[in-house]
């Protein structure tokens, strides 16, 4: 195995992460995912309040 600098090593690794295109849609999937679950759980909570008059 050879020995690689870090310097060329680090550059490498930032460029193989600008080619990369998913990080952006993960981050809306997630956003979405959550808020999803948010909003689903305040609509079946909404169902257990009693109206005590």
């Amino acid at each position: 195995m050879e020995h690689n600098p870090a310097a060329p090593w680090i550059a490498q690794a930032a460029d193989a992460a600008q080619q990369q295109g998913s990080g952006n849609l993960l981050r809306i999937v997630l956003v979405v995912m959550v808020l999803g679950c948010v909003l689903t759980a305040w609509f079946l909570l909404r169902g257990y309040k009693r109206k005590d008059d």
